[in-house]
Protein backbone atom coordinates (compact mmCIF):
# COMPACT_ATOMS: atom_id res chain seq x y z
CA UNK A 1 0.00 0.00 0.00
CA UNK A 2 1.51 3.55 -1.06
CA UNK A 3 2.74 5.20 2.04
CA UNK A 4 0.40 8.74 3.01
CA UNK A 5 1.69 12.19 4.73
CA UNK A 6 5.60 13.21 4.10
CA UNK A 7 5.72 10.43 1.74
CA UNK A 8 3.08 11.69 -0.76
CA UNK A 9 4.08 12.43 -3.81
CA UNK A 10 2.56 14.16 -6.60
CA UNK A 11 2.49 13.85 -10.52
CA UNK A 12 1.31 15.96 -13.31
CA UNK A 13 1.07 13.73 -16.18
CA UNK A 14 1.25 15.58 -19.80
CA UNK A 15 1.21 12.52 -21.92
CA UNK A 16 4.66 11.26 -21.62
CA UNK A 17 5.50 7.91 -21.93
CA UNK A 18 5.36 5.66 -19.31
CA UNK A 19 8.97 4.61 -18.46
CA UNK A 20 9.39 8.55 -17.64
CA UNK A 21 6.93 8.09 -14.89
CA UNK A 22 8.78 7.36 -11.59
CA UNK A 23 7.48 4.36 -9.66
CA UNK A 24 7.20 6.23 -6.67
CA UNK A 25 4.28 8.10 -7.38
CA UNK A 26 0.99 8.11 -4.82
CA UNK A 27 -1.43 10.99 -6.33
CA UNK A 28 -1.46 11.92 -10.41
CA UNK A 29 -3.13 14.84 -12.11
CA UNK A 30 -3.91 14.81 -15.61
CA UNK A 31 -2.95 17.58 -17.52
CA UNK A 32 -5.43 19.14 -19.90
CA UNK A 33 -3.25 18.48 -22.73
CA UNK A 34 -4.27 14.91 -22.12
CA UNK A 35 -7.25 14.06 -23.98
CA UNK A 36 -6.95 10.22 -23.96
CA UNK A 37 -4.66 8.39 -21.31
CA UNK A 38 -2.86 5.79 -23.61
CA UNK A 39 -2.97 2.48 -22.87
CA UNK A 40 -0.75 1.55 -20.04
CA UNK A 41 0.44 3.85 -19.23
CA UNK A 42 0.42 3.49 -15.61
CA UNK A 43 0.41 -0.08 -15.60
CA UNK A 44 1.72 -2.04 -12.45
CA UNK A 45 2.71 1.31 -10.52
CA UNK A 46 1.86 0.10 -7.30
CA UNK A 47 2.05 3.10 -5.30
CA UNK A 48 -0.53 5.44 -7.03
CA UNK A 49 -3.63 6.27 -4.74
CA UNK A 50 -5.43 8.73 -6.41
CA UNK A 51 -5.98 10.07 -10.01
CA UNK A 52 -7.67 13.18 -11.03
CA UNK A 53 -8.49 14.12 -14.61
CA UNK A 54 -8.68 17.33 -16.21
CA UNK A 55 -12.02 17.80 -17.70
CA UNK A 56 -10.37 17.75 -21.17
CA UNK A 57 -9.63 14.20 -20.65
CA UNK A 58 -12.11 12.27 -22.67
CA UNK A 59 -10.92 9.13 -22.47
CA UNK A 60 -9.28 5.70 -20.53
CA UNK A 61 -7.04 3.40 -22.65
CA UNK A 62 -6.95 0.22 -22.97
CA UNK A 63 -4.77 -1.45 -19.40
CA UNK A 64 -4.21 2.21 -18.54
CA UNK A 65 -4.41 1.69 -14.59
CA UNK A 66 -4.28 -2.34 -14.51
CA UNK A 67 -3.07 -3.34 -11.08
CA UNK A 68 -2.46 -0.70 -9.94
CA UNK A 69 -3.40 -2.29 -6.78
CA UNK A 70 -3.00 0.76 -4.38
CA UNK A 71 -5.50 3.20 -6.48
CA UNK A 72 -8.34 3.89 -4.51
CA UNK A 73 -9.49 7.07 -6.19
CA UNK A 74 -10.78 8.19 -9.84
CA UNK A 75 -12.09 11.51 -10.47
CA UNK A 76 -12.87 11.74 -14.19
CA UNK A 77 -15.42 14.05 -14.70
CA UNK A 78 -14.86 14.12 -18.89
CA UNK A 79 -13.87 10.72 -19.27
CA UNK A 80 -16.74 8.92 -21.94
CA UNK A 81 -14.39 5.77 -23.15
CA UNK A 82 -13.16 3.34 -20.49
CA UNK A 83 -11.53 0.71 -23.20
CA UNK A 84 -10.65 -2.70 -21.93
CA UNK A 85 -9.41 -3.63 -18.41
CA UNK A 86 -8.41 0.12 -17.62
CA UNK A 87 -8.92 -0.69 -14.13
CA UNK A 88 -8.63 -4.57 -14.38
CA UNK A 89 -7.49 -5.85 -11.07
CA UNK A 90 -7.72 -2.30 -8.90
CA UNK A 91 -8.37 -4.05 -6.16
CA UNK A 92 -8.35 -0.93 -3.43
CA UNK A 93 -10.53 0.93 -5.53
CA UNK A 94 -13.61 2.55 -3.76
CA UNK A 95 -14.33 5.96 -5.44
CA UNK A 96 -15.07 6.52 -8.91
CA UNK A 97 -16.53 9.73 -10.25
CA UNK A 98 -17.34 9.94 -13.69
CA UNK A 99 -20.70 11.87 -14.93
CA UNK A 100 -20.12 11.71 -18.14
CA UNK A 101 -18.69 8.60 -18.59
CA UNK A 102 -21.11 6.44 -21.89
CA UNK A 103 -18.77 3.29 -23.19
CA UNK A 104 -17.48 0.86 -20.41
CA UNK A 105 -15.27 -1.66 -22.00
CA UNK A 106 -15.06 -5.24 -21.64
CA UNK A 107 -13.43 -6.49 -18.48
CA UNK A 108 -12.76 -2.44 -17.67
CA UNK A 109 -13.39 -2.82 -13.70
CA UNK A 110 -12.50 -6.29 -13.44
CA UNK A 111 -11.51 -7.86 -10.41
CA UNK A 112 -12.27 -4.31 -8.41
CA UNK A 113 -13.29 -5.97 -5.45
CA UNK A 114 -13.53 -3.18 -2.92
CA UNK A 115 -15.34 -0.94 -5.15
CA UNK A 116 -19.33 -0.68 -3.21
CA UNK A 117 -21.28 1.19 -5.27
CA UNK A 118 -21.00 3.46 -8.71
CA UNK A 119 -23.27 5.80 -10.64
CA UNK A 120 -23.22 5.49 -14.14
CA UNK A 121 -26.18 8.00 -15.00
CA UNK A 122 -24.80 8.88 -18.51
CA UNK A 123 -23.45 5.14 -19.11
CA UNK A 124 -25.02 3.82 -22.84
CA UNK A 125 -22.79 0.61 -23.06
CA UNK A 126 -21.50 -1.90 -20.75
CA UNK A 127 -19.43 -4.40 -22.62
CA UNK A 128 -18.72 -8.20 -21.89
CA UNK A 129 -17.57 -8.43 -17.85
CA UNK A 130 -17.17 -4.91 -17.62
CA UNK A 131 -17.75 -5.36 -13.85
CA UNK A 132 -17.04 -9.38 -13.70
CA UNK A 133 -15.72 -10.20 -9.83
CA UNK A 134 -16.23 -7.05 -8.47
CA UNK A 135 -17.12 -8.82 -5.17
CA UNK A 136 -18.17 -5.85 -2.92
CA UNK A 137 -20.16 -4.07 -5.14
CA UNK A 138 -23.68 -3.94 -3.90
CA UNK A 139 -25.43 -0.74 -5.58
CA UNK A 140 -25.08 -0.25 -9.40
CA UNK A 141 -27.37 3.07 -11.04
CA UNK A 142 -28.00 3.72 -14.43
CA UNK A 143 -29.39 6.30 -15.83
CA UNK A 144 -32.43 6.45 -18.82
CA UNK A 145 -29.37 7.06 -21.52
CA UNK A 146 -28.77 2.71 -20.87
CA UNK A 147 -28.84 0.84 -24.06
CA UNK A 148 -26.63 -2.04 -23.87
CA UNK A 149 -25.95 -4.19 -20.97
CA UNK A 150 -23.40 -7.15 -22.72
CA UNK A 151 -22.57 -10.78 -21.59
CA UNK A 152 -21.45 -11.52 -17.77
CA UNK A 153 -21.22 -7.81 -17.36
CA UNK A 154 -21.63 -8.38 -13.47
CA UNK A 155 -20.75 -11.85 -13.57
CA UNK A 156 -19.77 -12.73 -9.63
CA UNK A 157 -20.53 -9.53 -8.24
CA UNK A 158 -21.47 -11.20 -5.05
CA UNK A 159 -22.56 -8.81 -2.84
CA UNK A 160 -24.70 -6.88 -5.48
CA UNK A 161 -27.88 -6.66 -4.08
CA UNK A 162 -29.62 -3.48 -6.05
CA UNK A 163 -29.42 -1.94 -9.60
CA UNK A 164 -31.35 0.82 -10.99
CA UNK A 165 -31.84 0.94 -14.87
CA UNK A 166 -34.66 2.27 -17.31
CA UNK A 167 -37.41 0.63 -18.80
CA UNK A 168 -36.07 -0.32 -22.40
CA UNK A 169 -36.38 -3.68 -24.20
CA UNK A 170 -33.92 -5.21 -25.86
CA UNK A 171 -30.78 -3.92 -23.36
CA UNK A 172 -30.28 -7.31 -22.75
CA UNK A 173 -29.84 -9.87 -25.73
CA UNK A 174 -31.64 -12.86 -25.36
CA UNK A 175 -28.43 -15.09 -25.15
CA UNK A 176 -27.30 -13.34 -22.48
CA UNK A 177 -28.57 -15.07 -19.46
CA UNK A 178 -25.10 -14.67 -17.86
CA UNK A 179 -25.16 -11.31 -17.20
CA UNK A 180 -25.83 -11.91 -13.49
CA UNK A 181 -24.15 -15.06 -13.05
CA UNK A 182 -23.13 -15.48 -9.22
CA UNK A 183 -25.77 -12.52 -8.23
CA UNK A 184 -27.09 -14.78 -5.81
CA UNK A 185 -27.77 -11.45 -3.54
CA UNK A 186 -29.45 -9.16 -6.33
CA UNK A 187 -32.86 -8.55 -4.95
CA UNK A 188 -34.09 -5.41 -6.15
CA UNK A 189 -34.39 -3.46 -9.08
CA UNK A 190 -35.20 0.27 -9.05
CA UNK A 191 -36.49 1.59 -12.52
CA UNK A 192 -35.29 5.22 -13.46
CA UNK A 193 -37.35 8.05 -12.71
CA UNK A 194 -39.26 9.68 -16.07
CA UNK A 195 -41.83 8.57 -18.89
CA UNK A 196 -43.45 5.07 -16.82
CA UNK A 197 -44.23 7.24 -13.52
CA UNK A 198 -45.34 10.23 -15.59
CA UNK A 199 -47.71 8.18 -17.24
CA UNK A 200 -48.88 6.27 -14.42
CA UNK A 201 -49.77 9.11 -12.78
CA UNK A 202 -51.87 10.14 -15.32
CA UNK A 203 -53.99 7.58 -15.99
CA UNK A 204 -57.58 8.44 -15.58
CA UNK A 205 -58.56 5.41 -13.59
CA UNK A 206 -56.80 4.42 -9.88
CA UNK A 207 -57.00 0.94 -10.46
CA UNK A 208 -54.79 1.17 -13.26
CA UNK A 209 -52.64 3.27 -11.71
CA UNK A 210 -52.37 0.44 -8.67
CA UNK A 211 -52.21 -2.40 -10.86
CA UNK A 212 -49.05 -0.80 -13.13
CA UNK A 213 -47.34 0.03 -9.37
CA UNK A 214 -47.90 -3.71 -8.52
CA UNK A 215 -46.31 -4.53 -11.53
CA UNK A 216 -43.46 -2.72 -11.42
CA UNK A 217 -42.49 -4.09 -8.05
CA UNK A 218 -43.19 -7.52 -8.71
CA UNK A 219 -39.73 -8.07 -9.95
CA UNK A 220 -38.81 -7.22 -6.33
CA UNK A 221 -40.81 -10.49 -4.97
CA UNK A 222 -39.55 -13.06 -7.87
CA UNK A 223 -35.96 -11.84 -7.74
CA UNK A 224 -34.95 -13.07 -4.12
CA UNK A 225 -35.71 -16.57 -5.26
CA UNK A 226 -34.83 -16.49 -8.27
CA UNK A 227 -31.35 -18.66 -8.95
CA UNK A 228 -28.40 -16.87 -10.19
CA UNK A 229 -26.15 -20.06 -11.72
CA UNK A 230 -22.48 -19.47 -12.15
CA UNK A 231 -19.80 -21.87 -10.59
CA UNK A 232 -20.43 -23.58 -6.95
CA UNK A 233 -18.00 -25.78 -5.60
CA UNK A 234 -16.19 -26.08 -9.11
CA UNK A 235 -19.35 -27.12 -10.59
CA UNK A 236 -20.87 -25.35 -13.28
CA UNK A 237 -24.77 -24.65 -13.04
CA UNK A 238 -26.37 -22.91 -15.99
CA UNK A 239 -29.32 -22.60 -14.47
CA UNK A 240 -29.14 -18.94 -14.14
CA UNK A 241 -32.71 -16.82 -14.40
CA UNK A 242 -31.98 -13.96 -13.03
CA UNK A 243 -31.28 -11.31 -16.42
CA UNK A 244 -34.10 -14.08 -17.95
CA UNK A 245 -36.60 -12.69 -15.16
CA UNK A 246 -35.76 -9.00 -15.66
CA UNK A 247 -36.22 -8.98 -19.55
CA UNK A 248 -39.54 -10.63 -19.02
CA UNK A 249 -40.85 -8.22 -16.56
CA UNK A 250 -39.82 -5.36 -18.85
CA UNK A 251 -41.51 -6.39 -21.55
CA UNK A 252 -44.59 -6.99 -18.98
CA UNK A 253 -44.73 -3.73 -17.68
CA UNK A 254 -44.13 -2.08 -21.34
CA UNK A 255 -46.79 -4.25 -22.60
CA UNK A 256 -49.37 -3.43 -19.82
CA UNK A 257 -48.57 0.26 -19.94
CA UNK A 258 -49.19 0.30 -23.42
CA UNK A 259 -52.47 -1.50 -22.99
CA UNK A 260 -53.48 0.97 -20.47
CA UNK A 261 -52.76 3.50 -22.70
CA UNK A 262 -54.96 2.83 -25.20
CA UNK A 263 -57.88 1.98 -23.23
CA UNK A 264 -57.05 5.75 -21.45
CA UNK A 265 -57.28 7.05 -25.09
CA UNK A 266 -60.74 5.55 -25.24
CA UNK A 267 -62.12 7.10 -22.34
CA UNK A 268 -60.71 10.16 -22.85
CA UNK A 269 -62.49 10.33 -26.61
CA UNK A 270 -65.38 9.32 -25.60
CA UNK A 271 -65.39 12.15 -22.80
CA UNK A 272 -64.45 14.80 -26.00
CA UNK A 273 -67.99 13.22 -28.11
CA UNK A 274 -69.90 13.88 -24.88
CA UNK A 275 -68.59 17.13 -23.42
CA UNK A 276 -68.18 18.75 -27.48
CA UNK A 277 -72.33 18.29 -27.12
CA UNK A 278 -72.39 20.49 -24.36
CA UNK A 279 -69.31 23.02 -24.70
CA UNK A 280 -67.94 24.69 -27.87
CA UNK A 281 -65.04 22.31 -29.42
CA UNK A 282 -62.68 25.30 -29.04
CA UNK A 283 -63.00 25.03 -25.15
CA UNK A 284 -62.93 21.29 -24.92
CA UNK A 285 -59.82 21.06 -27.20
CA UNK A 286 -57.99 23.45 -25.27
CA UNK A 287 -59.00 24.01 -22.03
CA UNK A 288 -60.09 20.33 -21.20
CA UNK A 289 -58.93 17.31 -23.38
CA UNK A 290 -55.06 18.53 -22.44
CA UNK A 291 -55.17 18.14 -18.64
CA UNK A 292 -56.79 14.84 -18.99
CA UNK A 293 -53.98 13.62 -22.02
CA UNK A 294 -51.03 11.02 -21.36
CA UNK A 295 -47.34 12.37 -21.83
CA UNK A 296 -46.43 11.68 -25.39
CA UNK A 297 -43.83 9.05 -24.90
CA UNK A 298 -43.81 6.14 -26.67
CA UNK A 299 -43.17 2.74 -25.11
CA UNK A 300 -42.11 -0.20 -27.07
CA UNK A 301 -41.83 -3.61 -27.27
CA UNK A 302 -39.26 -5.48 -29.68
CA UNK A 303 -40.48 -8.48 -31.40
CA UNK A 304 -38.62 -11.49 -29.68
CA UNK A 305 -37.63 -15.02 -30.70
CA UNK A 306 -36.97 -16.94 -27.59
CA UNK A 307 -34.02 -19.09 -28.29
CA UNK A 308 -33.09 -22.46 -25.68
CA UNK A 309 -29.80 -21.81 -23.75
CA UNK A 310 -27.38 -24.28 -25.25
CA UNK A 311 -25.75 -24.41 -21.79
CA UNK A 312 -22.63 -23.96 -23.46
CA UNK A 313 -19.39 -22.35 -21.25
CA UNK A 314 -17.98 -19.25 -21.80
CA UNK A 315 -14.18 -18.59 -20.38
CA UNK A 316 -13.15 -15.56 -18.71
CA UNK A 317 -10.59 -13.28 -19.91
CA UNK A 318 -7.81 -12.26 -17.81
Amino acid sequence: MAAEGENMRWYDYNGEDRRAIPLDVTHVTVDASVTVIPAWAFHDHLNIVEVICDLNVKGVGRGAFNSCTSLRRVIMPGVEVIERGAFVFCKALTDVECGKLEIIRELAFSGCESLRSIDLLSARIVERSAFNDCTGLTEVKFGSKLETIEEMAFCYCTSLARITIPLKDGMMSDDDDDIFYGCDNLKHIDLVEGPIHETIAALQLEEWRNDMNEEIDSINQILPTTPAGGYYNDEYDDEGEKARVVRTWIRSVIGKIIRYKAQHQRLLDEAATSLQLALPQDIVMKNVLPFLELPSYTFEVADHEEEEDDGGDEEEEE
